[in-house]
């Protein structure tokens, strides 16, 4: 574009999402709704001052990806049959952590969705409401008049629910009331932002949350990351070099194949066309939680988990390259060993 469209540009997106358009000196939040060739999409937009001007950046929500079932988000079985068993609990705290932009909202929707019951009253508090559900009450945080993710909690809790969904733990405070929710008789859902599950484990106990009580409450963490599928129309087999598959030798079977996806017009050349997720599930057992209570190191966490038959999301991403579902190359890109 010309340098002489950003500034229309600018006001006429400052405009369709209620922002200040002369308020070009810090930053502003909003959001609109717009209908594209027949289909309904949420954008949230986010301006942020630089110093060569204003940096604007819009997320797009399909409407219609909201209502993603679980076992259609891209998990593989064991993962599903894990996580699925871990939100049919009566109370506890689950929680799905990963970077932003992960797919941990969406995971939560699908929870939601695979739990939501006409005998259960849930109620969500998230900043913002991504998405509009039937059958639930959903809150918006709005801290501008003191509506805080622990404030609205708090309310909650005298609103007689069965299950509660929280958009974003944040600090300590709504993390502690999070904890005492599930401990008298709860389900919590919610999103941390960790690396990997077992360092959720140790990063609740650094924001100072009793040990007793995180190992009283917690019931499951998935953790996640979103990778890009190879392109159905010009996918193809390949051979990894060796440098690659030295790392990987040891989840590998004799002989595996490996694909890529060549590039074509279905994919803009780039080889790959849409996304799944990889994850890894850590259940907390009765052998787990006492060792929380104990306060053991993550060493001895990740030994007992891979004793439980943990699958590490290294590990799942590796099975999806075996399946040609996507690349090592991609793997690598979005996990770590």
């Amino acid at each position: 574009f010309d340098k002489d469209i950003f500034s229309p540009l600018s006001s006429r997106m400052k405009l369709l999402s209620n922002l200040d358009i002369a308020e070009r000196r810090k930053p502003q939040d909003g959001r609109f709704s717009a209908t594209i060739s027949k289909k309904e999409f949420d954008f949230r937009v986010s301006t942020l001052p630089t110093i060569y001007g204003e940096s604007i950046v819009m997320r797009i929500l399909d409407k219609t990806k909201a209502m993603i079932r679980l076992e259609e988000a891209g998990m593989s079985k064991f993962c599903y049959d894990r996580f699925s068993q871990a939100i049919k609990v009566p109370y506890g705290i689950v929680l799905v952590t990963g970077p932003t932009g992960s797919g941990k909202t969406t995971t939560l929707y699908g929870a939601l969705n695979a739990i939501k019951d006409v005998k259960d009253k849930i109620i969500t508090v998230e900043d913002p409401v991504e998405y509009q559900m039937s059958g639930l009450q959903q809150v918006q945080v709005r801290p501008n008049v003191g509506l805080t993710f622990a404030s609205a909690l708090k309310s909650i809790l005298r609103q007689d629910p069965d299950k509660i969904m929280i958009g974003e733990i944040r600090d300590q405070e709504t993390l502690r009331i999070a904890i005492q929710a599930a401990l008298t008789g709860h389900l919590v859902l919610s999103t941390l932002h960790t690396n990997d599950a077992i360092s959720a484990v140790t990063r609740i106990l650094d924001m100072g949350i009793e040990e007793y009580l995180v190992s009283g409450a917690l019931v499951a963490i998935q953790a996640q990351r979103l990778v890009r599928k190879i392109c159905p129309y010009c996918k193809k087999e390949t051979v990894l070099p060796e440098s690659l598959l030295k790392d990987v030798k040891q989840y590998l079977p004799e002989n595996p194949t490996f694909y890529v996806g060549e590039g074509c017009k279905e994919c803009g050349h780039s080889g790959y066309k849409g996304r799944e997720m990889i994850s890894e599930v850590l259940t907390i057992s009765e052998t787990f939680s006492r060792m929380i209570a104990r306060n053991a190191s993550k060493e001895e966490m990740t030994k007992q988990a891979m004793e439980e038959g943990f699958i590490s999301m290294f590990e799942d991403g590796v099975r999806k390259a075996l399946e040609g579902k996507t690349t090592i190359e991609e793997i690598y890109r979005v996990a770590r060993l």
